[in-house]
């Protein structure tokens, strides 16, 4: 079975990636059906006050003071994830990007034994943590995650850079936004080709 490849990007200050192997990341059809209030407040660790809370995206997330639930407010603005468009966003950016990869010769033949369908749905989950969503990512290091992948080089590398820039340009996305979201995703080269770290 050829091994496959998912494109991603990273986010402010975490070095993730362009690729991942699909056994990497966690499969948001795995979730429980119910999504009951959080019970910890996700910017102190604290126990979450039930009744200070905000709702984001549909989802409800409590906090253990008011100063949590603005640190969330603020995070979320301030966020290319937000700036980008949120979720209607990346989920428009991933239909339009998988059509570009599927009919690139140089990076198709990586998808061929994909279920597409549960790949873009775990694509989705990745770029919204990736970008600053407010749901983190549980999948592996992209380093873990590229180790075992045969013939990965940076043509594909390349290809998957260059299949993202144009889905951004098409959608309008403003340039200093693909700017930061193309600085970041070449940051991750040497993790996705398994190359040594770069010098600091």
């Amino acid at each position: 079975m050829k091994k496959s490849l998912l494109p991603l990007v990273a986010t402010f200050g975490i070095a993730t990636s362009l690729f991942v192997h699909p056994s990497a990341a966690a499969d948001p059809a795995a979730k429980p059906a119910k999504e009951e209030l959080n019970t910890i407040c996700p910017i102190s660790g604290k126990p979450a006050d039930p009744n200070i809370t905000v709702v984001y995206e549909g989802k409800t997330y409590a906090f253990a003071a008011e100063a949590c639930r603005k640190k969330f407010n603020e995070a979320r603005e301030q966020s290319l994830y937000h700036k980008l468009g949120g979720q209607p966003a990346i989920d428009a950016a991933v239909e339009s990007f998988y059509k570009k990869v599927l009919a690139d010769d140089r990076i198709k033949n990586f998808f061929a034994d994909v279920n597409m369908d549960k790949q873009r749905r775990k694509q989705k989950e990745f770029l919204s943590a990736a970008f600053g969503g407010p749901i983190a990512w549980t999948g592996k290091d992209m380093r873990k995650a590229h180790a075992n992948i045969a013939g990965l080089n940076e043509t594909h590398f390349n290809a998957v850079a260059e299949n993202l820039q144009k889905t951004l340009q098409e959608l309008n996305v403003k340039k200093e936004l693909i700017d930061q979201v193309m600085t970041i995703a070449a940051s991750t080269k040497a993790d996705v080709l398994n190359q040594p770290p770069a010098a600091k």
